[in-house]
């Protein structure tokens, strides 16, 4: 039985959010190998990225070999399921512009964005480019940011006998095969 491969699109700029995105697709695809990665860095002259405002192909080779440098590093030394496919897009244009027409043009499943966190008048202004891929994609999106949450250490739940309610489980639930089990057999219906 031969699964349709998954197209993922996976917009890279260099921020730390960026790298978030990049990492979250990385480790779907050595779970996953039917997912095909399609890594796009978009350059326009406000990008940070080109000498002058003025992007040339030139630059934008020098960049697609830095971002195939982190995409090296992000996969060194994982264990993968089977081979992993990926690809190295490096466009000249606006950022949204470019991921959503390289989404297009692979029939994307899936995309993943990091998100900067710009509020008020600097989002305004600079307009926000995981906002509007969010908007108009027409598949799944996934917009990655670093944790901010702080890890808490969950209770492990205990039977207690207390004198007026009957102890009830937590209602987990796992997947094996191709079952759902949605409760132990020994517990009552109720």
């Amino acid at each position: 039985m031969s699964t349709q491969p998954v197209q993922v699109v996976v917009a890279y700029d260099f921020s730390p959010s960026a790298d978030q995105a990049l990492a979250r697709a990385v480790e779907a695809a050595l779970r996953a190998p039917e997912h095909v990665l399609h890594i796009v860095t978009a350059l326009d002259g406000s990008s940070g990225l080109a000498h002058l405002g003025h992007v040339t192909y030139d630059d934008a080779e020098r960049v697609r070999e830095r971002v195939a440098e982190v995409v090296t590093a992000a996969f060194a030394g994982r264990p993968a399921a089977a081979e992993v496919t990926f690809f190295l897009h490096t466009r000249i244009g606006k950022p949204a512009d470019e991921i959503l027409m390289l989404a297009q043009e692979i029939g994307a499943d899936l995309i993943y964005v990091g998100s900067h966190g710009r509020l008020g008048i600097e989002r305004l202004v600079l307009g926000s480019v995981s906002e509007r891929i969010v908007r108009e994609a027409r598949c799944a999106v996934i917009v990655a940011r670093p944790k901010g949450y702080a890890h808490v250490d969950l209770f492990k739940v205990v039977p207690f006998d207390h004198p007026h309610h009957a102890f009830k489980q937590p209602h987990r639930y796992t997947y094996t095969e191709t079952r759902v089990m949605m409760r132990p057999s020994t517990w009552p219906i109720s």
